[in-house]
């Protein structure tokens, strides 16, 4: 603001000097043009009446001029070739010059009354010296400068602080838009609608089949490179969001097709063989009450992600032991898989959460173990405390996951093995809604994998203070 400030100040100080300095050459070309004329005018009289007696020399002293012969040879300089024929003839070869006073010896108004323009002249083969003084001309100048250079100091501290304001209030949006900009490039993703509004507007001209359009940093003032490089994170994160939803809805499209496939398959196999055939009946109706019951299943993981992007889902905060939660969670597996082995290692440790969400996750992270552990293994189910946070851990022995494909496991719809994964029957979302679960309580999620030896996730949750 200042930097800008300052600029329009010297601004406005250049246009009142080149304005000033104007003014003085027109006032300059406008007393001597005075001049000239009440020269000629002296002239005209001395062709007619001659050299005025003392007593009239007296009289013309009180109007500003006197006239006296001249001896010796005239110094000053002439009138340059253009003007002259806006001369009389009489003062055409005229010397000019102009008698200036000591300026070290007198104050400033002194100074103007010494200031006189000479003009030798010849005439009836006489040389007479006309003086002009000029006080009374130069007073009333100066006087006019003088309030002219005060109006424009006050312009100018006037237009310092009404400047300052008004840039101010011009910024005021660009830093509202930086601001916002910053905190959608910050907040983890979470784009409230009031934010996304602020922008309106402000970017149309990048849209879904632009969003690699990008503001160039380069040669930007300071003061805008924070916002330009905010836009560009902030557009950079857009168009990642933009592309990733394009490939969930080419994702759920396929995992959709899929059983809706496998339903028509049989459904035309009922209508050809089946009404008849109690074998093909049977074994129709068992493969549609399947693939309905995942989709059913792939659908309401759908619903429950969306309402997240949305945030339109309410947590249900309560104090609950996160050790009972796992401990039951462990419980009800046993009683549904018998094929593996399952530990435990608990210890108390509190948490404010929504506890079916986070029982949700938790089922979550215990299935992917179930489906990935050969049979015979162990999974192991553990809660701690770690530096502030309460960690649950699922531990299993089985496959692992290549570390390439690791960063990747909560991208929705992402399989590190498509093969096992239809054959387990996974969707590719459980541990995208893990993750947001974990992260809509302030958390995060640590994975540690070694293929052919082991997966282990954990769930960190902040610890809570109450007893």
């Amino acid at each position: 603001m200042w930097k800008l400030n300052l600029k329009l100040f010297f601004r406005l100080l250049g246009i009142f000097l080149t304005l000033d300095v104007f003014l003085c050459l027109v006032s300059a070309a406008g007393v001597i043009l005075r001049a000239e004329q009440t020269v000629m005018s002296t002239a005209e009289m001395l062709d007619k009446t001659g050299l005025p007696t003392l007593e009239a020399q007296n009289w013309l002293k009180l109007t500003g001029y006197s006239v006296s012969l001249h001896t010796g040879e005239p110094k000053g300089f002439q009138l340059p070739i253009d003007p002259q024929s806006h001369v009389s003839g009489q003062t055409i070869s005229g010397i000019r010059s102009i008698d200036l006073p000591n300026l070290n010896s007198m104050t400033f108004w002194d100074q103007l009354d010494g200031v006189t323009y000479n003009v030798t002249t010849d005439n009836n083969g006489r040389s007479y010296l006309i003086s002009i003084r000029l006080q009374e001309t130069l007073q009333i100048l100066a006087w006019v400068f003088a309030l002219l250079f005060m109006l424009e100091l006050l312009m100018l501290l006037g237009s310092s602080f009404s400047g300052a304001r008004t840039i101010r209030n011009a910024l005021r949006p660009i830093e509202e838009l930086a601001e916002t900009a910053q905190n959608l490039n910050t907040d983890g993703g979470v784009f409230t609608p009031e934010q996304l509004n602020v922008l309106a507007g402000k970017l149309d001209d990048i849209n879904a089949t632009r969003l690699d359009t990008r503001i160039p940093v380069d040669g930007t003032q300071n003061e805008l490179k924070t916002l330009a490089s905010a836009i560009n994170g902030m557009l950079d994160r857009i168009n990642d969001s933009y592309r990733s939803q394009v490939r969930f809805v080419s994702d759920a499209s396929h995992e959709l097709r899929t059983p809706i496939s496998v339903i028509q398959g049989y459904a035309n196999l009922l209508d050809r063989w089946g009404k008849k055939d109690e074998k093909a009946l049977q074994e129709s109706i068992d493969a549609i009450k399947d693939e309905t019951e995942n989709m059913k299943g792939l659908v309401e993981q759908l619903l429950f992600l969306a309402r997240g992007d949305n945030n339109t889902m309410a947590l249900q905060i309560e104090h609950f032991e996160l050790s009972v939660l796992a401990s039951e969670v462990l419980r009800e597996t046993q009683m549904i898989d018998g094929g593996h082995e399952y530990t435990s290692n608990v210890s108390p440790v509190y948490i404010n959460a929504d506890k079916s969400l986070i029982k949700q996750a938790t089922r979550i992270l215990v299935d992917n173990a179930i489906k990935y552990t050969p049979p015979g293994r162990r999974i192991t189910v553990s809660v701690s405390s770690h530096h502030g946070f309460a960690r649950l851990t699922v531990q299993d022995e089985g496959i692992g996951i290549p570390s390439e494909a690791v960063p990747k496991i909560f991208d929705r719809f992402f399989r590190a093995d498509e093969s096992r994964a239809r054959v387990t029957g996974g969707t590719g979302l459980g541990l995208s809604i893990a993750k947001w679960i974990t992260e809509r309580h302030g958390g995060h999620i640590e994975v540690l994998s070694r293929q052919d030896i082991g997966t282990r996730i954990s769930i960190l949750l902040p610890i809570s203070t109450e007893l």
